[in-house]
Protein backbone atom coordinates (compact mmCIF):
# COMPACT_ATOMS: atom_id res chain seq x y z
CA UNK A 1 0.00 0.00 0.00
CA UNK A 2 2.87 2.49 1.04
CA UNK A 3 4.93 1.64 -2.41
CA UNK A 4 1.54 2.28 -4.53
CA UNK A 5 1.10 5.62 -2.77
CA UNK A 6 4.54 6.47 -2.94
CA UNK A 7 4.14 5.88 -6.96
CA UNK A 8 1.06 7.93 -7.24
CA UNK A 9 3.25 10.94 -5.30
CA UNK A 10 6.00 10.83 -7.88
CA UNK A 11 4.41 9.86 -11.29
CA UNK A 12 1.46 12.92 -10.88
CA UNK A 13 1.86 15.39 -13.91
CA UNK A 14 2.12 18.15 -11.25
CA UNK A 15 4.28 16.63 -8.52
CA UNK A 16 6.79 15.69 -11.11
CA UNK A 17 6.94 18.86 -12.50
CA UNK A 18 7.38 21.00 -8.85
CA UNK A 19 10.29 18.09 -8.17
CA UNK A 20 12.17 18.42 -11.48
CA UNK A 21 11.89 22.08 -11.18
CA UNK A 22 13.24 22.06 -7.74
CA UNK A 23 16.59 19.97 -8.69
CA UNK A 24 16.85 21.91 -11.70
CA UNK A 25 17.03 25.07 -9.14
CA UNK A 26 19.11 23.23 -6.57
CA UNK A 27 21.60 22.13 -9.38
CA UNK A 28 20.99 25.68 -10.72
CA UNK A 29 22.84 27.47 -7.57
CA UNK A 30 25.93 25.09 -7.97
CA UNK A 31 26.43 27.44 -10.54
CA UNK A 32 27.47 30.59 -8.45
CA UNK A 33 28.24 28.35 -5.31
CA UNK A 34 30.57 26.76 -7.42
CA UNK A 35 32.68 30.24 -8.53
CA UNK A 36 32.37 31.61 -4.85
CA UNK A 37 33.89 28.51 -3.61
CA UNK A 38 36.80 28.23 -6.01
CA UNK A 39 37.64 32.05 -4.87
CA UNK A 40 37.39 30.98 -0.83
CA UNK A 41 38.94 27.93 -1.34
CA UNK A 42 42.05 29.67 -3.58
CA UNK A 43 41.57 27.26 -6.92
CA UNK A 44 42.91 28.57 -9.65
CA UNK A 45 40.98 28.17 -13.34
CA UNK A 46 43.47 25.59 -13.81
CA UNK A 47 43.38 23.52 -10.79
CA UNK A 48 42.26 20.38 -12.07
CA UNK A 49 43.46 18.41 -8.87
CA UNK A 50 42.12 20.93 -6.21
CA UNK A 51 38.66 21.18 -8.11
CA UNK A 52 38.22 17.21 -7.49
CA UNK A 53 39.14 17.62 -3.74
CA UNK A 54 36.81 19.75 -3.62
CA UNK A 55 33.99 18.30 -5.72
CA UNK A 56 35.59 15.06 -4.18
CA UNK A 57 34.23 16.66 -0.80
CA UNK A 58 31.20 17.75 -1.57
CA UNK A 59 29.80 14.54 -2.97
CA UNK A 60 31.35 12.39 0.12
CA UNK A 61 29.68 14.72 2.73
CA UNK A 62 26.52 14.07 0.55
CA UNK A 63 26.37 10.73 0.68
CA UNK A 64 26.69 10.83 4.45
CA UNK A 65 24.10 13.08 4.33
CA UNK A 66 21.85 11.01 2.63
CA UNK A 67 22.84 7.86 4.11
CA UNK A 68 22.60 9.39 7.64
CA UNK A 69 19.25 10.88 7.31
CA UNK A 70 17.99 6.95 5.58
CA UNK A 71 19.46 5.01 8.32
CA UNK A 72 17.26 7.56 11.21
CA UNK A 73 14.39 6.83 9.17
CA UNK A 74 15.27 3.36 9.23
CA UNK A 75 16.51 2.89 12.86
CA UNK A 76 19.34 0.62 11.49
CA UNK A 77 22.41 0.61 9.74
CA UNK A 78 21.53 -0.30 5.74
CA UNK A 79 23.95 -1.78 3.84
CA UNK A 80 23.21 -2.78 -0.22
CA UNK A 81 22.84 -6.35 -0.65
CA UNK A 82 26.00 -8.85 -2.53
CA UNK A 83 24.10 -8.33 -5.31
CA UNK A 84 23.26 -4.37 -5.53
CA UNK A 85 27.02 -3.82 -4.92
CA UNK A 86 28.32 -3.49 -8.56
CA UNK A 87 25.32 -1.67 -9.76
CA UNK A 88 25.99 0.93 -7.14
CA UNK A 89 29.95 1.04 -7.79
CA UNK A 90 28.61 1.54 -12.08
CA UNK A 91 26.59 4.17 -11.27
CA UNK A 92 29.42 5.67 -9.04
CA UNK A 93 31.64 5.66 -11.48
CA UNK A 94 29.84 7.10 -14.21
CA UNK A 95 27.55 9.31 -12.75
CA UNK A 96 29.82 11.05 -9.79
CA UNK A 97 33.70 9.95 -10.62
CA UNK A 98 33.59 10.02 -15.07
CA UNK A 99 31.47 12.91 -15.56
CA UNK A 100 33.20 15.31 -12.97
CA UNK A 101 36.40 14.23 -14.03
CA UNK A 102 35.82 14.65 -17.91
CA UNK A 103 34.10 17.96 -16.64
CA UNK A 104 36.86 19.64 -14.71
CA UNK A 105 39.60 18.80 -17.80
CA UNK A 106 37.04 19.90 -20.26
CA UNK A 107 36.68 23.53 -18.53
CA UNK A 108 40.72 23.68 -18.59
CA UNK A 109 40.66 23.64 -22.29
CA UNK A 110 37.62 25.15 -23.62
CA UNK A 111 35.43 28.23 -22.74
CA UNK A 112 32.83 28.45 -20.55
CA UNK A 113 30.32 29.70 -22.97
CA UNK A 114 31.12 26.26 -25.19
CA UNK A 115 30.98 24.21 -22.20
CA UNK A 116 27.80 24.84 -21.20
CA UNK A 117 26.49 24.52 -24.36
CA UNK A 118 27.95 20.91 -24.83
CA UNK A 119 27.27 19.87 -21.02
CA UNK A 120 23.82 19.80 -22.15
CA UNK A 121 23.68 16.60 -24.51
CA UNK A 122 23.45 15.10 -21.48
CA UNK A 123 19.59 15.54 -22.36
CA UNK A 124 20.08 14.08 -25.69
CA UNK A 125 22.28 11.05 -24.67
CA UNK A 126 19.48 10.02 -22.33
CA UNK A 127 16.70 10.11 -24.97
CA UNK A 128 18.95 8.05 -27.37
CA UNK A 129 20.03 5.62 -24.63
CA UNK A 130 16.43 4.99 -23.85
CA UNK A 131 14.94 4.54 -27.49
CA UNK A 132 17.61 1.88 -27.60
CA UNK A 133 17.35 0.08 -24.04
CA UNK A 134 13.47 0.77 -23.01
CA UNK A 135 10.82 -0.78 -25.26
CA UNK A 136 7.99 1.93 -24.55
CA UNK A 137 10.46 5.13 -23.98
CA UNK A 138 10.83 5.38 -28.04
CA UNK A 139 12.13 8.68 -29.89
CA UNK A 140 9.18 10.84 -31.13
CA UNK A 141 8.96 13.54 -32.67
CA UNK A 142 7.85 15.64 -29.91
CA UNK A 143 10.64 14.25 -27.96
CA UNK A 144 13.16 15.36 -30.66
CA UNK A 145 11.49 19.07 -31.40
CA UNK A 146 11.52 19.51 -27.62
CA UNK A 147 15.16 18.38 -26.97
CA UNK A 148 16.23 20.53 -29.98
CA UNK A 149 13.90 23.69 -28.49
CA UNK A 150 15.26 23.16 -25.20
CA UNK A 151 18.62 23.23 -26.93
CA UNK A 152 18.47 26.29 -28.52
CA UNK A 153 17.61 27.72 -24.82
CA UNK A 154 21.11 26.61 -23.78
CA UNK A 155 22.36 28.46 -26.57
CA UNK A 156 20.36 31.46 -26.15
CA UNK A 157 21.47 31.60 -22.38
CA UNK A 158 25.20 31.83 -23.84
CA UNK A 159 24.78 34.36 -27.16
CA UNK A 160 26.04 37.45 -24.76
CA UNK A 161 29.38 35.56 -25.19
CA UNK A 162 29.35 33.70 -28.53
CA UNK A 163 32.10 36.14 -29.28
CA UNK A 164 34.13 33.14 -27.46
CA UNK A 165 32.34 30.14 -29.20
CA UNK A 166 34.31 28.65 -31.77
CA UNK A 167 33.66 25.89 -33.68
CA UNK A 168 37.08 24.09 -33.59
CA UNK A 169 36.98 20.20 -31.90
CA UNK A 170 39.04 19.69 -29.60
CA UNK A 171 39.01 16.57 -27.70
CA UNK A 172 40.34 17.74 -24.24
CA UNK A 173 37.96 20.60 -23.98
CA UNK A 174 34.78 19.32 -26.44
CA UNK A 175 35.56 15.63 -26.75
CA UNK A 176 35.89 15.69 -22.42
CA UNK A 177 32.68 17.62 -22.08
CA UNK A 178 30.59 15.34 -24.43
CA UNK A 179 32.16 11.98 -22.65
CA UNK A 180 30.89 14.25 -19.04
CA UNK A 181 27.53 14.57 -20.55
CA UNK A 182 27.36 10.53 -22.28
CA UNK A 183 28.58 9.57 -18.25
CA UNK A 184 25.67 11.38 -16.75
CA UNK A 185 23.47 9.97 -19.17
CA UNK A 186 24.96 6.19 -18.52
CA UNK A 187 24.38 6.78 -14.95
CA UNK A 188 21.18 8.12 -14.97
CA UNK A 189 20.02 5.13 -16.48
CA UNK A 190 22.01 2.57 -14.65
CA UNK A 191 20.76 4.32 -11.38
CA UNK A 192 16.99 3.73 -12.95
CA UNK A 193 17.89 -0.08 -13.37
CA UNK A 194 19.25 -0.71 -10.20
CA UNK A 195 16.54 1.54 -8.12
CA UNK A 196 13.86 -0.57 -9.21
CA UNK A 197 14.84 -3.41 -6.87
CA UNK A 198 16.24 -0.91 -4.29
CA UNK A 199 15.38 1.95 -2.33
CA UNK A 200 16.59 5.03 -4.36
CA UNK A 201 17.91 7.07 -1.05
CA UNK A 202 20.08 4.01 -0.47
CA UNK A 203 21.24 3.93 -3.94
CA UNK A 204 22.15 7.51 -3.82
CA UNK A 205 23.46 7.73 -0.54
CA UNK A 206 26.69 4.82 -1.00
CA UNK A 207 26.95 5.97 -5.04
CA UNK A 208 27.56 9.86 -4.02
CA UNK A 209 29.47 8.68 -0.99
CA UNK A 210 31.57 6.46 -2.98
CA UNK A 211 32.09 8.19 -6.05
CA UNK A 212 33.17 11.35 -4.03
CA UNK A 213 35.72 9.47 -2.16
CA UNK A 214 37.06 8.54 -5.29
CA UNK A 215 36.93 12.00 -6.46
CA UNK A 216 38.99 13.18 -3.30
CA UNK A 217 41.37 10.22 -3.37
CA UNK A 218 41.93 11.19 -7.02
CA UNK A 219 42.36 14.95 -6.24
CA UNK A 220 44.86 14.05 -3.37
CA UNK A 221 47.04 11.79 -5.56
CA UNK A 222 47.32 13.75 -8.45
CA UNK A 223 48.44 16.53 -5.72
CA UNK A 224 45.25 18.67 -5.17
CA UNK A 225 44.39 20.52 -2.00
CA UNK A 226 42.30 23.42 -0.91
CA UNK A 227 44.74 26.55 -0.29
CA UNK A 228 42.37 28.34 2.30
CA UNK A 229 39.69 26.97 4.62
CA UNK A 230 37.73 29.86 6.29
CA UNK A 231 34.59 29.62 8.22
CA UNK A 232 32.23 30.79 4.93
CA UNK A 233 34.24 28.30 2.74
CA UNK A 234 33.04 24.97 4.92
CA UNK A 235 29.17 26.99 4.94
CA UNK A 236 29.33 26.99 1.43
CA UNK A 237 30.37 23.15 1.02
CA UNK A 238 27.79 21.87 3.52
CA UNK A 239 25.29 23.70 1.36
CA UNK A 240 26.49 21.75 -1.54
CA UNK A 241 26.71 18.77 -0.17
CA UNK A 242 22.86 18.90 1.28
CA UNK A 243 21.30 20.60 -2.63
CA UNK A 244 23.46 17.40 -3.52
CA UNK A 245 21.98 15.25 -1.57
CA UNK A 246 18.39 16.42 -1.96
CA UNK A 247 18.75 17.06 -5.30
CA UNK A 248 19.93 13.22 -6.67
CA UNK A 249 17.60 11.53 -4.21
CA UNK A 250 14.64 13.17 -5.99
CA UNK A 251 15.65 12.72 -9.41
CA UNK A 252 17.15 9.07 -8.95
CA UNK A 253 12.81 8.58 -7.37
CA UNK A 254 11.36 10.22 -10.32
CA UNK A 255 13.48 8.06 -12.58
CA UNK A 256 12.26 5.03 -10.99
CA UNK A 257 8.51 5.93 -11.10
CA UNK A 258 8.68 7.46 -14.49
CA UNK A 259 10.04 7.20 -18.25
CA UNK A 260 13.62 8.71 -18.13
CA UNK A 261 13.57 10.65 -21.45
CA UNK A 262 10.42 12.76 -20.42
CA UNK A 263 13.01 13.27 -16.89
CA UNK A 264 15.56 14.05 -18.84
CA UNK A 265 13.98 17.07 -20.71
CA UNK A 266 14.26 19.30 -17.52
CA UNK A 267 17.83 19.34 -17.26
CA UNK A 268 17.79 22.02 -20.05
CA UNK A 269 16.57 24.18 -17.12
CA UNK A 270 19.74 23.42 -15.35
CA UNK A 271 22.00 26.21 -16.78
CA UNK A 272 19.27 28.55 -17.09
CA UNK A 273 18.22 28.61 -13.65
CA UNK A 274 22.42 28.37 -13.34
CA UNK A 275 22.65 31.93 -14.91
CA UNK A 276 19.81 33.55 -13.37
CA UNK A 277 21.14 33.01 -9.85
CA UNK A 278 24.91 33.95 -10.55
CA UNK A 279 23.13 37.20 -11.47
CA UNK A 280 21.64 37.58 -8.74
CA UNK A 281 23.91 36.17 -6.14
CA UNK A 282 27.07 37.51 -8.41
CA UNK A 283 25.81 40.57 -9.26
CA UNK A 284 25.56 40.13 -12.90
CA UNK A 285 22.23 41.55 -15.19
CA UNK A 286 19.45 39.41 -14.83
CA UNK A 287 16.50 41.08 -16.81
CA UNK A 288 18.24 40.19 -19.69
CA UNK A 289 15.89 39.08 -23.31
CA UNK A 290 18.42 36.44 -23.32
CA UNK A 291 18.13 34.90 -20.16
CA UNK A 292 13.95 35.34 -20.53
CA UNK A 293 14.04 33.97 -24.17
CA UNK A 294 15.94 30.94 -23.10
CA UNK A 295 13.77 30.59 -20.01
CA UNK A 296 10.97 30.49 -22.59
CA UNK A 297 12.17 28.17 -25.47
CA UNK A 298 13.52 25.51 -22.20
CA UNK A 299 10.10 25.78 -21.05
CA UNK A 300 8.57 25.22 -24.22
CA UNK A 301 10.12 22.24 -25.33
CA UNK A 302 9.68 20.91 -21.72
CA UNK A 303 6.36 21.32 -22.74
CA UNK A 304 6.03 19.85 -25.70
CA UNK A 305 7.88 16.53 -24.35
CA UNK A 306 5.24 16.23 -21.84
CA UNK A 307 2.60 17.28 -24.31
CA UNK A 308 2.03 13.55 -25.85
CA UNK A 309 -0.30 11.07 -23.17
CA UNK A 310 1.51 8.42 -21.79
CA UNK A 311 -0.54 5.18 -23.07
CA UNK A 312 1.68 2.69 -21.94
CA UNK A 313 3.00 1.56 -18.39
CA UNK A 314 4.60 4.35 -16.27
CA UNK A 315 7.81 2.88 -16.11
CA UNK A 316 10.19 1.37 -18.61
CA UNK A 317 10.10 -2.14 -20.15
CA UNK A 318 13.41 -3.31 -21.01
CA UNK A 319 14.18 -3.86 -24.49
Amino acid sequence: MKKLQTEKLFTKHSNVLLLSLLCTILWGSAYPCIKTGYQLFGLATNDVSGKLVFAGIRFFLAGLITLTIYMLQNKRFIFPERTKLKGIFMVSITQTVLEYLFFYISMSHITGVKGSILNASSSFFVVILAHLFYKNDKITLPKMMGCIIGFGGIIMINLNGMNTFDFHFNFMGDGMMLLSGLSFAVGSLLSKNISQKSDPMMVTGYQLGFGGFLLLLLGLITGGTLKSVSIPGILLLTYMAFLSATAFTIWTILSKYNKISKIAVYNFLTPVFGALLSAIFLGENLLTLNNLLALLLVSIGIGIVNMVKNTSSIRDTKS
